[in-house]
């Protein structure tokens, strides 16, 4: 285990911790100040992206620390990779530019997937 991945990971997870959190938690209304493409999507949608961020989040921390697992870890960086290039393609589709936090969610997870493998 390197440094350098508890680095990255630690804000990695708490970012998705919470924004998962309030995706699986929140109301719509609440949740649309933030992100207006919630407007337009289903909420159990919403809330399965909520759901699928928070287990990421577990599978990036738990697997290292507990041994368990390791491989999931790895799958867990490159779901949050996936999950960030289908999110911008959102952003871009509805016309919204503002795509910089995809593009550091982005390449921290890709650097994240990188350094998860070295225990692998």
């Amino acid at each position: 285990m390197t440094a350098a991945y508890w680095v990255l990971v630690t804000p990695l997870a708490l970012f998705y911790l919470y924004a998962g959190g309030l995706k699986a938690l929140r109301s719509r209304e609440q949740l649309l100040p933030m992100m207006a493409w919630v407007g337009s999507t289903p909420m159990p949608v919403v809330r399965a992206l909520g759901a699928i961020e928070v287990l990421g989040a577990a599978g990036l921390v738990l697997p290292p620390l507990t041994g368990i697992a390791p491989a999931a870890a790895p799958a867990a960086a490159v779901g949050f990779v996936l999950l960030q290039v289908a999110a911008t393609g959102v952003h871009l589709r509805r016309g919204d530019r503002r795509i910089g936090l995809n593009a550091a969610l982005l390449l921290v997870a890709v650097a994240t997937a990188a350094l998860a493998t070295t225990w692998l």
